[in-house]
C-alpha cells in the first residue's frame, strides 16, 4: 500500500522579504557601501550618525543573514569580502560619500562615555593632578589598588601627580571603573567604526580608510618643507622659492665679494673690518715673538 508523502513549504516572510529587497535595492543606489559594528554603540549615538549623514546616506540595522541574501540579490562585485565581516551586530552604511570621508564623518560623532569593568581603552587613562573633591574614606582603597598617590587637604582627596590609571589596551577592572565614575572621568571613546568599506568594486579594511587628519597636516607640512628647501638648493625659481633664492644668492655674492677683496659701497665696511682684525692679529702675534 503506497502512502502520499505531502511537503508543506514555509511560505515567504513578507517582512523579510521586505528587508532583503531594501538592502539589494540600497546596494545598487549608493556608490559605497560600509560595515559598521555596532559592539558598544548606544541608540543615541546611532541617531546622531544618521542626523549628520541625513541626505548623503542610510543606515541600515539588519540582521546578517538577511544583508548576506541581500547584498548577494544585488550582485555586488567582492561581496565575499563584505560579507565575511557580517559576524555580530551589524549596521550597514549605504552612501555617496567616500569611505575616507565617510569615516572622518562618523569619527566626528564619536563620544566618550563612562567606563565598565571589562572595557579596554585605546589610549592610556589618566588621572590628573589636583583637588578630587571627593572626601576621605573607603574610596582611598580604590586609588591605592589603582596605584595613584593621593593625600588629605582641608579633608578632600587629593591626587599627588598625574598618574596612569590603566594602560592603553589593558581590562578595566569594576573597581576601577567605580573610581573613574567617581572622578568623572569619561575614557572611553565610542561610536559606529568602519570595519570594511566598498567602492565600485574596490574593498578597503577599515585601517585604510581611517585617516589621521593632524598626522596628514604634519606629513604635508613636512613635504613641503622639504621640496621647498630642495628647489631653493637647486636655484628652481617659482613665486614660492624666488624670494630666498635671490636672497641666497645675494648673501653667497656678498661672501665671495668680501673673501677676494672686491670693495663695494656694500662690502666695504666687510673688508675693511676684516683688514684691520687681520692686521691687530698679525700685530700681536709680532709682539709675542718679541717684535716692536
Amino acid at each position: 500500500m503506497s502512502q502520499t508523502v505531502q511537503v508543506h513549504q514555509r511560505k515567504p516572510n513578507p517582512k523579510k522579504a521586505e528587508v532583503i529587497e531594501k538592502v539589494a535595492g540600497l546596494a545598487k543606489e549608493y556608490p559605497v557601501l560600509a560595515v559598521t559594528s555596532l559592539s558598544k554603540v548606544r541608540a543615541t549615538q546611532l541617531m546622531a550618525v544618521r542626523k549628520a549623514l541625513r541626505g548623503h546616506a542610510e543606515v541600515l540595522v539588519v540582521k546578517n543573514k538577511l544583508a548576506v541574501r541581500g547584498l548577494k540579490k544585488a550582485g555586488i562585485e567582492n561581496a565575499d569580502q563584505l560579507l565575511a565581516q557580517l559576524v555580530g551586530q551589524n549596521a550597514l552604511i549605504f552612501s555617496t560619500y567616500d569611505p575616507f570621508k565617510l569615516f572622518l564623518t562618523l569619527d566626528r560623532n564619536k563620544v566618550y562615555l563612562p567606563a565598565r569593568a571589562g572595557d579596554k581603552p585605546t589610549e592610556d587613562i589618566m588621572v590628573p593632578a589636583g583637588n578630587t573633591s571627593l572626601p576621605a574614606g573607603p574610596v582611598l582603597s580604590e586609588f591605592r589598588e589603582a596605584g595613584i598617590a593621593t593625600k588629605i587637604e582641608s579633608g578632600s582627596i587629593w591626587v599627588n601627580k598625574d598618574s596612569v590609571a590603566v594602560k592603553r589596551g589593558a581590562e578595566i577592572s569594576p573597581k576601577l571603573a567605580s573610581l573613574l565614575s567617581k572622578l568623572n572621568i569619561k575614557p572611553i571613546r565610542a561610536g559606529l567604526t568602519i570595519s570594511l568599506a566598498y567602492e565600485n568594486g574596490l574593498v578597503y579594511s577599515g585601517d585604510i580608510v581611517a585617516i589621521d587628519l593632524e598626522l596628514y597636516r604634519k606629513s604635508l607640512v613636512e613635504a613641503y618643507s622639504s621640496s621647498k628647501g630642495l628647489a631653493i638648493s637647486i636655484g628652481y625659481v617659482t613665486k614660492e622659492t624666488a624670494p630666498e633664492i635671490i636672497a641666497k644668492a645675494y648673501r653667497e655674492a656678498m661672501s665671495l665679494a668680501v673673501e677676494a677683496g672686491f670693495v663695494t659701497k656694500e662690502t666695504a665696511s666687510m673688508i675693511l673690518g676684516r683688514a684691520e682684525a687681520e692686521a691687530a692679529a698679525l700685530t700681536a702675534r709680532a709682539k709675542e715673538k718679541g717684535f716692536q
